[in-house]
């Protein structure tokens, strides 16, 4: 079994930061990507950011120069550095990991439960 659990959410006002992590556990042999999305009300879930084993990082348009992705392979963690943060980000912000169990075996993508950001003007 592998568990993503993101923790960092809370109440913030416009302009101020938030720094929201997540840990994986259970049955890990590696992960490859890692990734950030997130999810308004009555909205589709949106890509925020994802970062390979590697480091390599990818944002959305409307968080670059914002936001940081960062990770340690070795805890198994991401982690999403927000600052300058807009009412219209109030979102649940969930983490999410291509884990591979064993050795040869296949990727599955493996989602956290959500961590609600709620940014106040």
């Amino acid at each position: 079994q592998v568990q993503l659990v993101e923790s960092g959410g809370g109440l913030v006002q416009a302009g101020g930061s938030l720094r929201l992590s997540c840990a994986a556990s259970g049955s890990i042999f590696s992960i490859n990507a890692m990734g950030w999305y997130r999810q308004a009300p009555g909205k589709q879930r949106e890509l925020v950011a994802t970062i390979t084993s590697g480091g390599t990082t990818n944002y959305a348009d409307s968080v670059k120069g914002r936001f940081t992705i960062s990770r340690d392979n070795a805890k198994n963690t991401v982690h999403l550095q927000m600052n300058s943060l807009k009412p219209e980000e109030t979102a649940v912000y969930y983490c999410n990991g291509d884990v591979q169990k064993y050795s040869g075996g296949v990727y599955y993508r493996y989602w956290g439960q959500g961590t609600q950001v709620t940014v106040s003007s």
